[in-house]
């Protein structure tokens, strides 16, 4: 019998998602030492497995590593066919890229951090409470399974970042999570509750009730589709093949019955059953189709995943892969459909040159919804619908911008006008408090992906640029604490939030203003203290009003400079520099963290 391997890093991270390599890259940058703790061969999570359409309604509301990430596409690209290329064009200034760039790109970003970040593949963690270790309420060390060697590992770590899409460390080390929908009436939430809405149409009254329940938002793989006939594999028809599944779609086809609008483009062919966006090198991201009753998401049956064990949830996988790959084998086959429907789906097929150790299909899941971990803040949907909100986070870590959003959770119901659960609902862009990420009753850990959150609030937070957003505010969040001999609970926001900007974040977005640009800093920080009211225009080289003067210069007790000549992001430097001066108990005034676990729509 051999001892069980010990292992020591300032930070050790659960899950190689881009929330947790951010986490990582953001923590070894400081010169400290990470480990990601990966359960499959691969890095990346979805980006790296056909999310390739990057789910951001507003570019420029989230910086950072994240926009980094996004201008190494954009170069990558550029530098592989030239500037002028049709696939710099398609790459739409790096937000959407293959897979396999985006697995790249990331592992290179890792890779240029050295001995700083470690990737270990193949760690398994199990969220049995035995496997998270604590002293009190202190999270010290995790037990991990070596999957190549079946042997159990130990990590300790000052901090812990659980980064799975899951919420498996956060739970097992005894913090508090919310599962399934809170009702309508619980916290006010546009589309709340069970809630039916045909695709881009009114809610339906009738059958909306907004009852609360323990259902989970559906998954599915996202596909990188092709035509390109020298870079494609035919899809085959799965070993568990059951027809009977996918008859529906004849008569929906035959009857023009479906759960939206169609158009041309959507129901030419394969657009029937996947929403399609384009990608370079004749490739789409192939997502599920909303406006259509029967797609690649495949609701109910992922109910139990959230807390199920990894056999269980593999078992799901597999299940979830044959049933989409049947469905698009149906589509391109079954005598029941129409020949010419058959005919334009049988021009799609897999990428050659992606997952080339997967049957080309899709590595990882497309977990929307796992977890819910309880914070010190409870981000509802609120949070992200009006520009007062926008501003009401003075511990903002990052701003953000995406609609409501939520898949299906019920599957189709006679006489139904759509599948329960299915809703996008537009927002404005927010920002994101740090005490989404900060669990209550468990120290030294963190958790910017599986973060604190309603249904509705987790519908928006749950995009791939905020997740990355959120792993960067935790890698430097960690920083931080160490630095100042804290917990990450009482670590100093301020500070943080310096930190974050001085690498590039947006922490409250603005249309006029980005990061590098003069009196930025300034400008992010009384913006997030109210002192620029709702406008998303910032107009830093404005004239200085009398109402600018008066206001700012009293709400920030500075009043030497009252009778300030110059402009207004001059003003606010000035300002800033002398607030930044004093020591942080003073400075503290100034920001007033958020009341604990309270959403802002409460706060009155």
């Amino acid at each position: 019998m051999t001892d069980t391997p010990i292992f020591e890093y300032d930070a050790v991270i659960v899950g190689g998602t881009p929330a947790g390599i951010m986490a990582g890259i953001a923590v070894a940058r400081a010169g400290r030492r990470a480990v990601i703790l990966e359960r499959t061969a691969h890095i990346g999570g979805l980006p790296a497995n056909g999310l390739g359409a990057t789910d951001i309604a507003t570019r420029g509301a989230t910086g950072g590593l994240f926009l980094e990430f996004v201008r190494r596409v954009k170069q990558r690209y550029s530098d592989t066919y030239g500037a002028d290329s049709q696939q710099v064009k398609l790459c739409s200034d790096g937000y959407r890229f293959e897979p396999h760039v985006a697995e790249n790109i990331l592992l290179e970003m890792i890779a240029e951090q050295g001995d700083g970040l470690e990737v270990r593949a193949l760690r398994q963690f199990n969220h049995e409470p035995h496997n998270a270790i604590k002293e009190g309420a202190a999270l010290t060390g995790i037990r991990i399974i070596n999957r190549e060697t079946g042997e159990e590992e130990v990590y300790h770590a000052s901090v812990f970042v659980d980064a799975s899409y899951e919420g498996d460390l956060a739970a097992a080390a005894g913090a508090p999570y919310m599962l399934g929908r809170e009702g309508a009436d619980e916290y006010g939430e546009p589309c709340a509750g069970k809630f039916y809405q045909r695709w881009r149409a009114p809610v339906d009254e009738q059958y909306t009730t907004g009852q609360g329940d323990n259902a989970i938002q559906s998954y599915n793989y996202r596909l990188p589709l092709t035509t390109n006939k020298a870079n494609m594999r035919r899809i085959e028809k799965p070993a568990t093949y059951n027809r009977d599944e996918y008859l529906s779609l004849i008569d929906d086809l035959r009857l023009n019955r479906f759960a939206g609008p169609p158009t041309p483009l959507e129901f030419d062919g394969i657009g029937a059953i996947t929403n399609m966006v384009r990608l370079p090198n004749d490739k789409v991201d192939g997502n599920n189709q909303h406006a259509a009753f029967i797609s690649t998401d495949l609701p109910e049956e992922n109910w139990p995943y959230p807390t199920a064990s990894w056999e269980w949830r593999d078992r799901f996988a597999e299940r979830l892969r044959d049933y989409i790959l049947g469905l698009f084998y149906f589509a391109q086959n079954d005598e029941g459909l129409p020949a010419d429907f058959r005919e334009r789906c049988n021009r799609w097929g897999l990428s050659l040159d992606e997952f080339e150790d997967n049957d080309n299909f899709p590595r990882q899941i497309y977990v929307r919804e796992g977890r819910r971990i309880r914070g010190e803040y409870l981000f509802t949907g609120h949070d992200a619908l009006s520009k007062r909100h926008s501003r009401a986070h003075r511990t903002s870590i990052t701003a953000s911008h995406y609609a409501l959003d939520s898949h299906a959770c019920l599957k189709r119901e006679a006489g139904r006008p759509h599948t329960d659960g299915i809703f996008s609902y537009r927002t404005t862009p927010y920002s994101v408090p740090y005490g989404v990420i900060v669990p209550l009753e468990v120290e030294n850990l963190l958790i910017p992906a599986p973060a604190s959150a309603t249904h509705i609030g987790f519908s928006t937070l749950r995009m791939e640029p905020c997740w990355m957003a959120l792993g960067e505010a935790a890698g430097e969040a960690i920083n931080v604490s160490l630095d100042d001999g804290t917990t990450v609970r009482a670590v100093n926001v301020i500070e943080l939030q310096r930190r974050l900007l001085g690498a590039g974040a947006v922490l409250t977005y603005y249309e006029d203003a980005a990061p590098g640009d003069a009196h930025y800093q300034a400008l992010q920080f009384f913006a997030l203290r109210g002192f620029l009211g709702d406008s998303y225009q910032a107009n830093l080289d404005a004239p200085a009003s009398d109402d600018d003067r008066a206001q700012w210069t009293t709400w920030a007790d500075t009043p030497k400079l009252a009778d300030f000549n110059g402009a207004r992001g001059q003003l606010l430097d000035r300002i800033y520099a002398e607030v930044s001066a004093r020591p942080d108990k003073e400075q503290a005034t100034l920001y007033a963290g958020e009341r604990r676990h309270i959403p802002v729509d409460m706060e009155g």
